[in-house]
């Protein structure tokens, strides 16, 4: 193991898992806030001489840690195009945030980000289901889209019976 690996090691030792302090009010969740998890982070990287930065480059959130001999490990997500000023924001904020829980390992659960990814239920002649047949049966639509914007595991069965006749 190298002197940065164990380092990192240590680092990761002594921060241990990360406490979620900051709520979001939409999805009624809470989530670590990037701040929250840098000002926890500061003293330990002081400790054991390493640098964080989170450049953004090329398109990208980097989260870099570095240490003093020159040794340093990265993780970056592209950030996605033609985005407004504020959802670019918001993009950044996420990914410095995202990056370097996968940088350090850091245990959290993606409450915010599994909420959003909650899509309503399709039911059988209820609510958008005769828009979602017709779309299907014509073509405008593939199952893969419905299942894109729909929880259809409740029709399943009854949506591959329309699409295989």
């Amino acid at each position: 193991m190298s002197t940065f690996q164990k380092k990192l090691f240590d680092l990761q030792h002594e921060l241990g898992s990360i406490s979620k302090d900051a709520k979001n009010p939409f999805y009624n969740s809470k989530y670590f806030d990037i701040n929250s998890l840098i000002k926890q982070l500061h003293p330990l990287l002081y400790k054991h001489k390493l640098l964080l930065t989170q450049p953004i480059t090329c398109s990208q959130v980097r989260s870099v840690i570095s240490d003093l001999e020159g040794n340093s490990i990265e993780s970056s997500l592209k950030i996605p195009k033609n985005l407004d000023a504020q959802k670019m924001g918001s993009a950044i904020t996420y990914f410095r945030r995202y990056t370097l829980q996968s940088l350090l390992a850091l245990q959290a659960v993606d409450d915010d980000g599994n909420l959003a990814n909650k899509l309503p239920m399709l039911y059988e002649n209820l609510g958008s289901w005769n828009d979602v047949v017709a779309n299907l049966k014509s073509g405008a639509a593939t199952i893969e889209y419905v299942k894109s914007k729909f929880n259809t595991s409740k029709v399943d069965k009854i949506l591959n019976q329309l699409i295989n006749k």
